[in-house]
């Protein structure tokens, strides 16, 4: 392969702006076909975005012979079939966190990736962005230190009537559909940061429950980590919280200081040493997995290494289930 031409499997929300259009602006990459199940919908979004080709049968995109690679969007409880249709067609994949509803399900995905010997990439695009790549050096250069250990909280106000009604946000809190509740749909991207930095796990431990009981799934979720380096993670999620309580914070403490940062608020990170403290503000991504495609598309050409591998999406599909499953 000298260019990968791509085709999108559920080409919904998160394709408009954050992934969709990164495909025609990556080097050697273009978008030549999307699929969703109603064909008005992909016939309206391959017009809107110049895309040559549009189906409503994800193996029709899947064999199409001009589509040499394949992007899942839709939500994780089809993630695991399409994905292995994908493999077994003999066409590399690149697919949307969470990687599937449970590891089970992931594990299956990455075992099918090496029974076809075929590229699989999850889509943990934030370790590719230029504000969480700096993180990861502020670490390795050992600017705060040996790290003693990492916090985070995630505070966010309970879905509305409306949110839940909606089709493109309800099924973020269907567990048939999302694996879970809204920690299945935002932690993913957090927890594989902390894997990304941090290393293997070596301890995990959570607990979550339905506080709220506005929805079949878990509102509020506390999860701790030791990482073989020794790095001791806690994290607490809820998202039933007052408007005033929301919160988006992570602190990386070291033993001479801390970074402080946010994950999906456009903020700077914060390094503190001494009591002095540096800002370093990075101007807002126009497509935000761009960075990401950019990698993938390396890899799947030979060009360069594996951004985030099925084993390390099976990894952090771990680490949910584990915070998640002792109610």
């Amino acid at each position: 392969m000298s260019a990968i031409k791509w085709g999108i499997i559920g080409c919904g929300d998160v394709t408009e702006v954050k992934s969709g259009p990164a495909f025609n602006k990556v080097s050697n990459s273009s978008l030549v076909a999307v699929m969703r199940r109603d064909a008005a919908k992909a016939a309206d979004y391959a017009r809107r975005h110049a895309v040559p080709k549009w189906y409503s049968d994800a193996s029709k995109l899947i064999n199409d012979p001009e589509v040499n690679a394949v992007y899942v969007a839709t939500p994780p409880s089809s993630h695991e079939e399409y994905t292995i249709a994908a493999l077994q067609a003999g066409k590399p994949v690149y697919v949307e966190k969470p990687m599937s509803v449970d590891t089970a399900s992931a594990k299956r995905m990455a075992e099918a990736a090496e029974k076809y010997g075929q590229k699989l990439v999850v889509a943990h695009y934030r370790r590719a962005q230029p504000l969480f790549s700096k993180i990861k050096q502020l670490i390795e250069e050992k600017t705060i230190g040996d790290i003693r250990f990492a916090k985070l909280d995630m505070f966010k106000k309970a879905f509305s009537p409306e949110d839940r009604a909606h089709p493109s946000r309800g099924w973020r809190i269907n567990k048939a559909i999302a694996g879970g509740g809204i920690f299945h749909d935002l932690a993913p991207h957090q927890l594989d940061l902390m894997y990304y930095f941090f290393g293997e796990p070596a301890k995990v431990s959570g607990v979550s429950q339905n506080q709220s009981k506005q929805y079949d799934a878990e509102d509020i979720v506390a999860g701790s980590i030791v990482f073989s380096s020794g790095v001791v993670f806690n994290g607490l999620w809820c998202f039933t919280v007052a408007k005033e309580e929301e919160r988006d914070r992570c602190e990386i403490i070291g033993e001479r200081g801390k970074i402080g940062f946010s994950f999906f608020d456009h903020k700077p990170i914060e390094v503190t040493i001494e009591g002095k403290t540096e800002t370093l503000l990075f101007d807002p991504l126009p497509h935000v997995q761009q960075p990401m495609i950019g990698k993938v598309v390396n890899y799947f050409l030979d060009k360069g290494p594996n951004p985030c591998s099925g084993e390390e999406g099976v990894t952090i599909m771990s680490l949910i289930d584990q915070f998640t499953s002792h109610h």
